[in-house]
């Protein structure tokens, strides 16, 4: 097919290539203009840039795609260029931008969103990262027809991936951005002999993912051993869960909660005490149980596992985090 393609992120980059692979003439690329990044804040192009330059794609990059909105000429210009693509189909993953209804509309097939959750569970901007945080056993990925509502749009495929005790949001992304491309590349091979049928979403079992905020990233120790550990492995890569320890910030990576012996803090201890030292991590108390701390990090050092850490910053019991 013609597609034309519009993705930003990681997780956009690899659909896309599977787009290439798959041998899909790739018309237009639409991504979120150049961002600051690393130390210098020098401008970087977007994976998904990055893929269609290299693969000598055309790629356009609007601040906005609402003709009446506040850059009318990007989305003017990006009109005239999708007009120009004449593209059977448009597939979007993780683009940033909503779609207008114009949009939605200038495809012969319209537009095809892959979402990274088993729709309508977790809608919205960090389905990831909330399937997770959430402790669900399943998430997968959800090949949708695009409307005007907030991933409303009817299912054309979906397909479940489990989470893994050990999965943070690094990690099961990768595996739904890798579903995510083969998946498309299902629904197109179907579309293009007519044979998708769309399903409209459940009315029941809808939920947001909210955008994920930084200030999320402060450890709660008077939550459930297993609701930080959770928090943990959804915040890894980003934001990162932390803690404070006598005005310092410490990043903390990977937690588990404590299956020795009951688990549960002393009545003298305060939640974010560190109660032991062992082997196995740092052991912190939380509501009604404990928190083991297996790999840490300091301001401006390397993510380390609890020993190693140690070594450097040598933690006491009974001091309290937080």
């Amino acid at each position: 097919m013609k597609l034309v393609f519009a993705g930003t992120p990681e997780f956009a980059a690899v659909a896309l290539a599977h787009l290439h692979a798959a041998g899909h003439d790739v018309a237009l690329v639409l991504s979120q203009p150049d961002r600051p990044a690393g130390r210098g804040m020098k401008l970087h192009p977007s994976p998904v840039k990055q893929f269609a330059l290299a693969h000598g794609m055309a790629v356009a990059q609007p601040r906005s795609l609402r003709l009446d909105g506040k850059y009318p000429e990007d989305a003017q210009a990006a009109r005239q260029a999708l007009e120009a693509a004449q593209a059977d189909a448009m597939v979007v993953a993780a683009y940033g931008l909503i779609l207008p209804q114009w949009v939605l509309d200038m495809p012969r097939l319209g537009c095809f969103n892959i979402h990274a959750s088993l729709l309508p569970r977790w809608r919205g901007a960090a389905p990831i990262h909330r399937a997770i945080e959430a402790g669900d056993a399943a998430t997968g990925v959800t090949i949708m027809q695009m409307d005007a509502g907030l991933d409303t749009g009817d299912m054309l495929l979906t397909q479940s991936l489990p989470i893994l005790p050990t999965d943070t949001t690094g990690s099961l992304h990768d595996r739904l951005a890798e579903l995510g491309g083969q998946l498309m590349v299902q629904a197109l091979a179907q579309a293009a002999v007519g044979k998708l049928h769309p399903v409209p979403q459940p009315a029941h079992g809808i939920t947001y993912a909210s955008k994920i905020d930084k200030a999320e990233a402060a450890i709660d120790w008077s939550q459930s051993a297993q609701t930080i550990a959770r928090r943990v492995r959804a915040f890894n890569p980003f934001p990162g869960a932390s803690t404070q320890l006598a005005g310092e910030t410490l990043k903390i990576w990977a937690a588990e909660a404590s299956e020795a012996g009951d688990g549960t803090p002393q009545a003298s201890q305060v939640a974010g005490q560190i109660v032991a030292i062992t082997a196995a991590g740092i052991a912190v108390a939380a509501l009604d149980s404990i928190v083991i701390l297996t790999e840490l990090q300091r301001p401006g050092g390397k993510r380390l596992a609890s020993a190693e850490f140690l070594r450097g910053c040598p933690l006491q019991v009974g001091q309290v985090l937080g």
